[in-house]
């Protein structure tokens, strides 16, 4: 089951990814239905699952499927283009996608799905860690510093990039600790510190140096403290 969806896989991210340039994307998006690259898209598509499966003609029409499908799902995804919002239709379009891989890996390799799995308690310790690092310490460290806030000192900057980078940060942390890879914390802090040096250099903002500290060491103490409890009461479940 598992060798015959990495194979489907493969064939999606090549003829999704691999071999879907910019310039035919825009072309779909212009002309949809009468672009001719949504064709040959598709028949790229065909061959690169003719290929990964050898030819096999016992699968054609789990390959039938998966192409009428996917010509499907891409034209829908083009007419709700300018509608929906293009993060969100992107995500929406690869999971449809993948669905139509796991139906036509069931119809050859039929299997039962659990979601049993979902529910045990390491998971679920997992994911509170997970959901503490971004959401919650975002939460917490707004708090904890909101009267020190500065004035907007960077109108260039990107909207919410800051909370963005403080989460993928926590995030790394998080990981780095659970896989006993302390060295990995240095290595962020010290790539943190030689971006934010120029940003301070410029400034010449003592309060400003001063808020980013603050923030840093609250965030990685966050994390470093999250990550610790993780690792102590996951042996005990």
């Amino acid at each position: 089951m598992i060798a015959l969806y990495i194979k489907l896989l493969l064939a999606h991210l090549i003829g999704d990814f691999l071999l879907q340039p910019t310039k035919w994307v825009k072309n779909k998006e212009k002309y949809k239905l009468k672009s001719k690259f949504l064709y040959a898209h598709v028949a790229i598509h065909l061959l690169a699952l003719l290929l990964v499966l050898q030819f096999n003609l016992d699968y054609i029409w789990g390959i039938l499927l998966i192409v009428a499908s996917h010509f499907g799902i891409d034209v829908i995804k083009l007419y709700l283009n300018t509608k929906v919002n293009s993060r969100w239709l992107f995500a929406l379009d690869q999971i449809a996608h993948l669905l139509i891989l796991l139906l036509v890996v069931s119809m050859y390799v039929p299997f039962t799905l659990s979601i049993d799995f979902l529910y045990d308690t390491r998971l679920l310790l997992a994911l509170c860690c997970i959901l503490f690092v971004t959401v919650v310490s975002s939460i917490i460290m707004k708090v904890l510093i909101s009267k020190w806030q500065l004035k907007d000192t960077n109108k260039a900057s990107l909207k919410d990039a800051g909370a963005y980078i403080g989460m993928l940060e926590r995030l790394f942390v998080f990981a780095f600790i659970t896989m006993n890879y302390w060295e990995g914390i240095g290595f962020l802090i010290t790539a943190k510190s030689v971006f934010r040096f120029g940003d301070l250099s410029k400034a010449k903002d003592r309060k400003l140096t001063e808020y980013i500290l603050i923030g840093t060491l609250l965030s990685f103490g966050l994390a470093i403290s999250c990550g610790l409890i993780f690792k102590l009461i996951f042996p005990l479940i």
